[in-house]
């Protein structure tokens, strides 16, 4: 495991500390950034030959003269030049993927950004290179003996520099709110990699009610066949009823400021998802572990937004976990069945696999219902792994955004790209869409007809179908099924995203 912590220091304290270093940048700014070392011909050879790519490159081992600095050690790691405009200017991708490659070979990473705008950014691409969870046996052998071997615990201590004509300088960065991000990635990470077995309803419930106690927030659980029925959540009870743990809706709440408006975060917290009755193959249901991230990003992104204490425009902001496992059992819900959302509408199952937003009906139902909350809710973003139709529409690394209301999607769209969580709109047209759920029995089925007729808008709209009759505010919708989970690792995805949409720190303006 890797502490990490993020440092406002000078040229001359990089210079003159006894750590190994690795710097992070563009060519070009690799290339100016030689005061760090005292003179250019220490790696000025090497920073010429590096190619960086795409993705990004790495030198590690390069000799530092000990008559210009004390660093024990230095490598590089070069940045991609191209960067379109639909990809984010900081490139943290190819950050990400030099400082899992390199970070053993470091005590301190300074990170040479183009802009100070980059800084929180670049602050979550080192989150997503060091993952918290583990259970690989030498290096629980290692910290169980103690040992100080490179499988025990490291710190990294993280610097950000603006290279500029014949100067450097550190960037202007909140770090606390850098700190506050870079934790609630992490933790994302860590609720979706952790194993099914111990990532069970019942922990994902303690996950936020330990959330809610370091944060002094109000929480409740509502868990459970009889609570559910009598709160109108079907949804959630019908996909959740089979497991050997109960369901439940988790709702967090916290005010900054009275009156005005608030925002509520709604999360797919699907524990596991076997698919139900129609059960997924083997290899399709590897990595469903990671169908809670859409609840494990928004608490997490919940969690720094309060800690930083800043979620504007809205002066309240709160958190709906909707928390199941799809499992098989004499009590799972069949295909065929009829279940009813706390909206009222009745949904005929044609699919017990499209799980995800049945309980998100009920969550956006919940959410958007007028006097739910103190103040009015503004804004519904409800963040889901929610289709694999996701990945083909928009890719592995970018979420799709569904979206009513122009201005939100416009902010949601940058918010990715200041972020690092790239995000990209779809085709938000209900009238059509809503079509493709018509049932013969009941208001809706909960799968399409057509899967090859915009089935990730499609989804959307289902859930779009639920929110109140009466409610005012702007919904907007984030499949991350793609981005959360990649190469068998959890990345955090989400977190940065809404972070950014709510304009908190690090991705407020920089003063």
């Amino acid at each position: 495991m890797v502490d990490i912590s993020f440092e406002a220091l000078e040229v001359a304290q990089v210079r003159d500390d006894e750590a190994a270093l690795l710097v992070v940048g563009r060519k070009s700014n690799l290339a100016g950034a030689h005061p760090l070392f005292g003179e250019e011909r220490v790696y000025g050879a090497v920073c010429g030959a590096l190619n960086a790519g795409d993705e990004g490159a790495v030198a590690k081992g390069i000799v530092v003269p000990v008559e210009t600095t004390r660093l024990r050690g230095l490598s590089l790691g070069a940045l991609p030049e191209a960067c379109s405009r639909h990809n984010s200017p900081a490139r943290p991708h190819a950050v990400t993927k030099v400082v899992a490659e390199a970070h053993d070979a470091a005590g301190i990473v300074a990170i040479l950004v183009d802009d100070d705008a980059h800084v929180g950014a670049c602050a979550c691409a080192v989150a997503r290179a060091l993952p918290l969870f583990t259970r690989k046996s030498l290096a629980a052998a290692a910290a169980a003996a103690g040992s100080t071997t490179a499988t025990t615990k490291k710190s990294l201590r993280v610097c950000f520099f603006v290279v500029a004509v014949d100067e450097i300088r550190p960037a202007k960065a909140d770090l606390r709110a850098c700190a506050a991000v870079v934790h609630g990635v992490r933790q994302c990470a860590r609720i979706v990699d952790t194993p099914p077995a111990d990532m069970t309803t019942a922990q994902l419930v303690a996950e936020a009610q330990a959330v809610a106690a370091r944060l002094g927030v109000a929480i409740s659980v509502i868990q459970g066949e009889r609570a559910l029925a009598e709160n109108g959540l079907g949804c959630i009870w019908g996909v959740g009823k089979a497991a050997e743990l109960p369901p439940a809706l988790v709702v967090l709440s916290h005010r900054r400021a009275p009156g005005g408006q608030a925002a509520a975060l709604v999360g797919k917290g699907i524990v596991y998802d076997t698919g139900g009755l129609a059960l997924k193959s083997k290899e399709g249901m590897c990595g469903m572990k990671a169908d809670l991230g859409g609840a494990a990003a928004v608490l997490s992104a919940f969690e720094a937004a309060v800690t930083t204490g800043s979620y504007a425009p809205y002066t309240a902001l709160h958190c709906l976990l909707c928390v199941a496992e799809n499992a098989i059992g004499p009590k799972a819900v069949r295909n065929d069945d009829i279940l009813v959302s706390l909206s009222g509408k009745s949904i005929e199952i044609n699919n017990t696999d499209a799980e995800g937003r049945l309980v998100l009906a009920d969550g956006v139902a919940y959410a958007s219902t007028p006097g739910r909350f103190d103040e009015p809710v503004a804004l519904v973003l409800e963040a889901a792994t929610l289709t694999g139709a996701q990945m083909v529409s928009t890719g592995k690394r970018i979420a799709a955004l569904c979206c009513d209301d122009d201005e939100i999607e416009a902010r949601a769209v940058a918010a990715g790209l200041a972020s690092g969580d790239l995000a990209r709109p779809l085709p938000f047209i209900p009238e059509w869409h809503k079509l493709e759920f018509k049932s013969a029995v009941a208001d809706m089925k909960n799968s399409v007809k057509d899967r090859l007729n915009a089935q990730c808008s499609c989804a959307a709209t289902f859930i779009y179908q639920h929110r109140h009759a009466d409610y005012a505010g702007a919904w907007l919708h984030v499949d991350l099924a793609g981005p959360a989970f990649n190469n068998d690792r959890a990345t955090g995805y989400g977190v940065a995203l809404i972070l950014a949409l709510l304009q908190a720190p690090p991705f407020a303006p920089t003063s």
